[in-house]
């Protein structure tokens, strides 16, 4: 039977029913002839990678891997006015203020020891009594850091056709994502899919604030009563001086208008009649204010919007959370493949040169290693209370 040609096979063939095999009636490779040289010549070569990659002599994702120019039709349109918007402003990293940061060695598990007992008040000892003995106990929490990362890869026409430079901040892109990750990894360390970690904030831990109230001026008086009722292991008072809010976008306004209001009117309880106190407003200097983001999108089901807590500050004392970094590797690393083709002669190239030599791609990479956990076995949930905020 004669080999149909691609341009008469297409005449005859729909392309929604179209098959490798039956768009080439048999035979696995074309060719074609066509009143236009060249779109009969990038048309065969199309046709004939679709059939060495459905023969298997050539590898899937030299067929699918990269992205190419046909995957953005509107940046590469033929409109003669066209711009490039800017990037999304990134998010700061705000989980620094209540979360500590360390650096660890390797991907093994790191241990993070704390030592109790014998600090409390000294019993009375009587004349030629023994001395009391006391007894220490240990803890430990426990976390490795794991790799996280993410590959780009483009046609070298994409890049070609890039006139807006839509491209050149590729690597960027991915190290914004790396950064974005590791704030989204500590804010699953004290917020679950209903508000306040179930395995941070405990009623055995009393560091729920009562009544979970909505974020006000009296809320934020009960949580600074609840955090001030912790104790150490000894029975003894935990001295807390400088705390952090951390609150969801949705309470930034209720937030930094009691940060920032210049008088609190309070009312005192007590005595025969209740008195109404006009009082400075201490708590803009007690309290840092932390908008996180991340707190609805992980508090999906309920509070995501209304939650709030207090952090005493990491770098005192015991903190809630630790966030580790491998040691060398604190920031993201990116990369881009080395090309493995080389020009013949050896000469210096333009740009194409950086590409797979089997399929004109062109890839990026970023790796970032972290890891975190929350100092509940060493005390760290009595660094922080919260508020589910819908008043239950």
């Amino acid at each position: 039977m004669p080999t149909a040609t691609m341009a008469d096979t297409l005449e005859t063939i729909a392309a929604s029913e179209a098959d490798v095999r039956r768009l080439f009636d048999g035979e696995t490779r074309v060719r074609g002839h066509h009143s236009d040289a060249r779109y009969m010549s990038q048309l065969t070569e199309a046709a004939n990678l679709v059939a060495d990659v459905s023969e298997g002599r050539r590898p899937m994702y030299h067929l699918q891997e990269a992205l190419t120019t046909s995957d953005f039709p509107l940046l590469f349109g033929d409109i003669l006015d066209r711009q490039l918007l800017a990037a999304y402003r990134e998010i700061p990293e705000v989980w620094r203020a209540y979360a500590r940061t360390s650096t660890v060695p390797d991907f093994r598990l790191v241990s993070r020891h704390a030592i109790d007992g014998a600090e409390g008040a000294l019993e009375a000892v009587a004349e030629q009594a023994p001395y009391p003995a006391a007894t220490l106990e240990e803890s430990r929490d426990q976390y490795r850091v794991g790799k996280y990362g993410r590959r780009l890869p483009l046609s070298w026409e994409t890049l070609v056709n890039d006139d807006l430079d839509a491209f050149r901040a590729l690597p960027e892109r991915l190290a914004r994502g790396a950064r974005r990750s590791v704030q989204r990894f500590v804010t699953d360390l004290y917020v679950d899919a209903n508000g306040p970690h179930a395995s941070l904030y405990t009623a055995p831990f009393a560091n729920i604030v009562t009544g979970n109230p909505v974020l006000s001026i009296a809320a934020l008086q009960t949580a600074y009563t609840v955090l001030a009722a912790q104790r150490d292991e000894d029975g003894e008072p935990i001295f807390i001086d400088s705390v952090t809010l951390v609150v969801p976008p949705a309470l930034e306004v209720t937030a930094q208008n009691i940060l920032n209001a210049i008088q609190l009117e309070i009312v005192e309880q007590g005595g025969t009649a209740n008195q109404r106190l006009i009082a400075q407003n201490w708590m803009s200097n007690r309290l840092k204010l932390v908008v996180d983001p991340y707190i609805p999108i992980v508090a999906s089901t309920a509070n995501g919007n209304t939650m709030w807590a207090l952090f005493a500050n990491p770098a005192d004392g015991r903190p809630a959370l630790e966030v580790g970094f491998l040691r060398g590797h604190t920031e993201p690393a990116l990369f881009m493949k080395r090309s493995d083709a080389q020009r013949v002669g050896g000469t210096a190239g333009p740009d194409g040169d950086l590409a797979d030599f089997d399929t004109d791609t062109v890839q990026w990479k970023v790796r970032h290693v972290f890891g975190g956990t929350r100092l509940i076995s060493t005390g760290g949930q009595k660094a922080t209370v919260a508020s589910q905020g819908d008043g239950t």
